[in-house]
């Protein structure tokens, strides 16, 4: 990923201590979805609050954690990417239902403007592909996030 977060995630994941590894998927979770909110190149402040609400609600992150995710992302938005790190700790140690719901978070984050850009469609699918979600499942749950949003792009 971006050196800078890659550096903070190598700091703060590490496998094989297990009793971390429900904390390292949330971080690697989280790295995901602020590379979501930077897909289009313009971050909404919709976008920002969906991702921070995201993260701290639902991967009881440390508000310090989510502010120190949220200066990487900043200073390393336009370097080169590589996801692997994270999507290999979630294949390998989540179940199908939790690899939905990264994809649902993802989708929650690229319709938070109203609007789905084909980069960020493609991110989805890409992701969703590296996690082992089904093309099945990652059109439902697109529909699914649609019909609680009330976006009606079916």
């Amino acid at each position: 990923m971006l050196d800078t977060i890659k550096s903070f995630f190598e700091q703060n994941i590490h496998p094989e201590q297990e009793e971390d590894l429900d904390h390292q998927l949330k971080l690697a979770t989280a790295a995901l979805l602020i590379e979501m909110m930077q897909q289009d190149h313009k971050i909404r402040e919709v976008e920002r609050e969906t991702v921070r609400d995201t993260l701290q609600k639902e991967f009881d992150l440390t508000t310090e954690e989510t502010d120190e995710l949220f200066r990487l992302a900043a200073e390393e938005a336009d370097d080169a990417v590589d996801y692997h790190q994270f999507t290999s700790l979630i294949a390998r140690h989540c179940s199908q239902e939790q690899k939905i719901k990264v994809v649902e978070y993802l989708w929650r984050i690229a319709y938070s403007d109203r609007h789905l850009d084909a980069l960020e469609e493609h991110m989805i699918r890409r992701l969703a592909d590296l996690i082992y979600v089904s093309h099945r499942d990652f059109i439902q749950t697109r529909h699914k996030v649609e019909e609680d949003l009330q976006i009606g792009n079916h």
